[in-house]
């Protein structure tokens, strides 16, 4: 059985990441969605949170899709879960230079695990959690009305829940 991980802050959940998240569960046997807790790193979101959007979000993919929190190297994580395959997405030509850099230095310290790459989706090429809170933390009506484009119903309540006195 091959088991890949898909890690990520997932800060919120958008439809890019789920996107992908669908896209890999259909080429590997199981897939695990990792929530990294990053300390150095202020979340609009807890970890508990998050994991349970990701949860809500995926849970009609049924048991090829696990998800996870993990706290320390992504290299060490995927040794936890049997995983030999690290999923990468790519909006453009910048998150390569950087993700190459992280694959290279995986590869250095676990050489059996592999890491693949999937290019996003070109609807959701722009879109990033950062942009997501950014448009809900402004409180707009016109921002409230276009979430929906980039984050699942979900997603846009609990957003409306932190920002909204």
């Amino acid at each position: 059985m091959t088991i890949a991980v898909y890690a990520g802050s997932f800060d919120p959940i958008t439809k890019g990441h789920l996107d992908l998240i669908a896209r890999a569960s259909k080429v590997f046997d199981k897939l695990v969605v990792g929530i990294g807790v990053n300390a150095n790193k202020k979340c609009m979101f807890s970890l508990e949170e998050r994991t349970e959007l990701i949860r809500a979000t995926t849970q009609h993919a049924g048991s090829r899709i696990e998800v996870r929190p993990f706290d320390g190297l992504l290299v060490d994580f995927c040794r936890d879960v049997h995983a030999g395959v690290i999923i990468r997405g790519l909006r453009a030509v910048t998150d390569f230079e950087a993700e190459l850099g992280v694959a290279h230095a995986n590869s250095n310290m676990v050489p059996e695990i592999d890491t693949f790459f999937l290019p996003t989706n070109p609807e959701y090429s722009f879109v990033s959690s950062s942009i997501v809170r950014e448009i809900a933390c402004h409180n707009s009506d016109t921002g409230w009305k276009k979430l929906s484009n980039y984050v699942s119903p979900v997603v846009v309540e609990a957003l409306k829940r932190k920002v909204r006195p």
